[in-house]
């Protein structure tokens, strides 16, 4: 959703309380990730479970991160060790944050499948640790951390894009948000908060509720945005090939705001349904979206050209702190010719390389072109409906949507 989305990212309002279709459309997201809440976290880990993740087959292992807050003093990390032995707990890897006159240990384990998360805090807790934090893990945490981090700058230095996801896979599950401010240059650490100075200006706020962040984490933070800084903005340039049912070939290529004149262009020759049904407000308001939607900072816009070179649809991936959200704008002379549902499976690719658990979409439940192009994805679908305002959400991994 365009005008919601881009004021939150702003850090300012829209005027909801006088405009019906924000509120629909607020209370529609809203319903969504209240359920989505409950479903991951208001339930607590199940039988055989750990937090946010699914059960381990009889037999098999299970992958944790987790932390504990330890003194700082000779053996109290072979007490911790010793105890997950004792648990019959593997250490995979381990990371240290020191705080002083304590220490966070930050581990992989892999544990029995019949190791709870309640048993595996008790057992770290008799250890001497304290603030105990665990979340089920997988495959992409056995990558060591230097390789991991190395990895994060690359393609942070190949795309302007990737700095929010970076950031995001860098500090695990938080939210990431661009706003207004004026954060001074080394950045400030408060708890769970970090500020970092945004490179393509304002800042950037990072939230993780669940677990303090370290001076350590704070450091390696600051670091990707002082690379981002020195790179300038910057985007991948390929072009892809796309033939139309009649035979025609279009391209698809990254779009930013460069495009702006192009996509000005194209909102002029599209009909007021369509920029009522793409930007669910009136259609006076939607060329003031663009400049936000085209930004590397916010997402990932693709743009489809004709023959002609003309800009004919956009697809945009939004990072929306931390949910993900994908829409679509197609011209109506190209409408009807599988672009919208090209672009989609695009974004999704986009998506799950980023390794989002879901991605939403927010429409009207008029559009049914939309929701057909979330149905023919083939994944399992999630719809929230109020006052007309459609919210569909896609799992991209088993867990993000559980089974109704």
């Amino acid at each position: 959703m365009a005008d919601d989305s881009a004021a939150k990212k702003a850090g300012t309002t829209t005027g909801a309380t006088t405009r019906p279709w924000h509120r629909a459309t607020t209370a529609a997201r809203e319903g969504w990730r209240a359920w989505r809440a409950r479903q991951v976290h208001g339930e607590g880990p199940r039988e055989g479970a750990g937090a946010g993740g699914r059960p381990c087959p009889e037999g098999t292992t299970c992958l944790w991160r987790v932390r504990t807050t330890v003194r700082e003093e000779p053996g109290s990390l072979a007490r911790v060790c010793g105890a997950l032995a004792a648990g019959r707990v593997d250490i995979l890897t381990l990371q240290t944050h020191p705080l002083g006159d304590r220490t966070v240990d930050e581990f992989l384990l892999r544990t029995p499948a019949a190791l709870e998360a309640p048993e595996l805090t008790r057992l770290l807790s008799e250890a001497g640790g304290d603030d105990t934090w665990a979340e089920r893990a997988d495959a992409h945490d056995l990558v060591d951390t230097p390789t991991r981090i190395l990895g994060l700058a690359t393609r942070a230095a190949l795309d302007s894009a990737e700095l929010p996801l970076a950031l995001r896979t860098l500090l695990g599950r938080c939210t990431i948000r661009s706003v207004p401010g004026d954060t001074p240059a080394q950045g400030t650490l408060e708890g769970t908060l970090l500020r970092l100075p945004d490179p393509a200006g304002g800042e950037i706020v990072v939230e993780r509720h669940h677990v303090p962040f370290t001076p350590t984490e704070f450091a390696r933070a600051h670091a990707l945005v002082q690379l981002d800084a020195r790179l300038g903005r910057r985007a991948p340039r390929e072009q892809h090939a796309l033939t139309l049912p009649e035979g025609r070939a279009v391209s698809i290529r990254r779009a930013d705001e460069g495009d702006l004149d192009a996509a000005l262009a194209m909102h002029a020759r599209c009909s007021k349904q369509t920029l009522g049904s793409r930007y669910h407000g009136p259609v006076k308001d939607a060329d003031r979206y663009l400049r936000h939607l085209l930004s590397p900072r916010f997402g990932r816009t693709l743009a489809v050209e004709s023959p002609a070179g003309e800009l004919v649809a956009l697809g945009h991936l939004l990072w929306d702190g931390d949910e993900t959200e994908a829409a679509l704008l197609v011209e109506d002379a190209w409408q009807r010719r599988g672009i919208g549902s090209a672009l989609l499976r695009r974004l999704i690719g986009m998506a799950r390389e980023a390794r989002c658990e879901s991605v939403y979409a927010v429409t009207q439940s008029s559009n049914t072109g939309m929701v057909a192009a979330m149905r023919g994805l083939g994944l399992p679908l999630d719809y929230q409906v109020e006052e007309g305002t459609l919210v569909v959400t896609a799992a991209l991994t088993p867990a993000a949507v559980a089974p109704r």
